[in-house]
């Protein structure tokens, strides 16, 4: 069972899954909202710039077929001719053309933004497999897209009979007009019924856009598997990770241990806690934590310190301290300067009495570590 729901598409699509999904050219796309926009500036355009086409193309065409008789007999002005007229007529549809190229790529993008795409231009010889194809029809998105045709299909019949079945006496007065004005609202009401149609299609576009946002969605869900896949491929085996880190810590480890028989002094609780302080005057302007350790490696950076005949100090106020405020590699606590120079004055006393003789130096027995720095008498 555990494995069944690994392997269902359950998870939502991540970052990564949706930018590959564009670098391929898959997005959310609605055919029905770019038809649509289309239509609608289409029929907007005409109605305003309508007019002004006319009557250019009418001037266009008196002088067109306005031939002198030596132009009529000159076949070399012919295509002069035809060169001019054809810019002119491109020149008037100009704007129109402008305006449906600016609309078209505009709805195209309103959606999913801008997409350039080269691995869409690369020919998909998948798609021409028989099977494949009679798959896509029988699947839920060919059934989508039936019902969405059939929909569209009676919406803009029943729209189109309620516009014409409204106006019916004017169009059987058609018959009766003169030319002029049968024309003019011949052309009315074509207009008004083609603004009608593409109108009432607004509806489909806002069925079609959520539903292809969902659908788009859906189909770049991801299993749990394939999550857990793409966390790998991206930020790294975990297990992998956990095995570097580790030896990671077990390199800085031995750095920290090669550093204790260069130490002056070992300060611990006695066997809880170990930390090796090391000072040199004219480099250093505090002692510095060398290494440090609880539990196990405490005991170990005692057993070192002592292979070395590095001086061990139990005191157990100060190791705590030490432990939890002073960083390795750092130098001690200001507050702790006080306690930690009774320390090294002891080891220079104690190097001193095991080089020349004379009295043993006692081992300070009250350091002045400040109460808020021992973490014992915090938790108490």
């Amino acid at each position: 069972m555990a494995e069944d729901s690994d392997l269902e598409k359950t998870e939502p699509a991540s970052g990564r899954r949706i930018e590959q999904a564009r670098e391929k050219g898959q997005v959310a796309r609605s055919r029905e909202l770019t038809t649509v926009t289309a239509l609608l500036a289409a029929g907007g355009g005409l109605m305003v710039m309508g007019d002004g086409m006319m009557d250019h193309l009418r001037a266009m065409m008196r002088n067109a077929f306005t031939l002198s008789r030596q132009d009529a007999f000159d076949t070399t002005q012919m295509f002069a001719h035809l060169y001019q007229h054809s810019f002119d007529i491109l020149m008037t549809f100009m704007p129109f053309m402008g305006l449906m190229l600016i609309v078209t790529v505009a709805s195209s993008i309103l959606i999913s933004g801008w997409l350039f795409s080269v691995e869409a231009l690369v020919p998909d010889f998948s798609r021409l497999d028989p099977l494949k194809g009679v798959k896509r029809v029988i699947s839920w998105g060919g059934v989508v897209e039936m019902f969405k045709a059939v929909f569209k299909a009676g919406l803009i019949g029943g729209v189109a009979f309620w516009v014409l079945w409204k106006d019916v006496d004017g169009i059987i007065a058609l018959a009766s007009q003169p030319l002029e004005p049968g024309l003019s609202h011949l052309v009315g009401l074509v207009g008004f019924t083609f603004m009608a149609v593409s109108a009432s299609m607004l509806l489909i576009v806002a069925i079609d856009v959520p539903y292809q946002l969902w659908n788009h969605a859906k189909q770049l869900k991801m299993t749990k598997e394939e999550v857990r896949q793409e966390s790998r491929e991206t930020e790294g085996d975990p297990h992998v990770k956990a095995r570097i880190r580790q030896l990671q810590r077990e390199a800085a480890r031995r750095r920290m241990m090669s550093e204790v028989p260069k130490a002056d002094v070992i300060v611990t609780n006695p066997t809880h806690y170990s930390v090796a302080l090391r000072y040199q005057e004219k480099k250093m302007g505090a002692p510095q934590v060398v290494a440090k350790g609880a539990g196990l490696l405490a005991l170990r950076i005692r057993e070192l310190g002592e292979e070395n005949q590095v001086p061990v100090l139990e005191a157990p106020s100060l190791a705590r301290a030490l432990f939890r405020h002073a960083e390795l590699g750092q130098e001690i606590p200001a507050r702790l300067y006080t306690a930690v120079a009774e320390v090294l004055a002891y080891v220079y006393q104690l190097r001193q009495y095991r080089t020349y003789g004379g009295k043993q130096p006692d081992a300070p027995q009250s350091l002045p570590v400040p109460p808020e720095l021992d973490f014992v008498r915090e938790a108490v």
